[in-house]
């Protein structure tokens, strides 16, 4: 599908529905602001651009190293010879183990007139 130049998924993908007018916006502004040191500044923010990109894969390929290194210990966990313990193969059920109830002695009648 191919799209407008007036919307700039082509140009900006991180801005969906930005256009060409906005971009001219935001050009005159970047100039405004930063005048002669504006390809210095772009240069910079595609260097830290490019640094946040190269950490994010580092990252993603940490977390993928870990995940396979994790699946294979689980996976060599495993005998060939006996297959992994099934969620029926285990009883999970325990009775309820409370006290018996005990009803507190019957005190006499004389613990009775005493406390009167």
């Amino acid at each position: 599908m191919l799209h407008d130049l007036g919307t700039s998924p082509l140009i900006l993908g991180f801005l969906p529905g930005i256009g060409m007018q906005e971009l001219a916006v935001i050009g005159v502004v970047a100039i405004l602001l930063f005048g002669k040191n504006l390809p210095g500044v772009a240069k910079t923010l595609g260097k830290t651009y490019g640094d946040f990109k190269k950490g994010l894969s580092d990252i993603q390929s940490e977390f993928n190293s870990a995940t396979r290194d994790v699946e294979s210990s689980v996976n060599n966990g495993y005998s060939s010879k006996s297959a992994p313990a099934k969620f029926d193969d285990y009883d999970d059920f325990e009775e309820a183990s409370a006290p018996k109830f005990e009803p507190p002695p019957q005190s006499s009648s004389t613990e009775k007139s005493e406390l009167s």
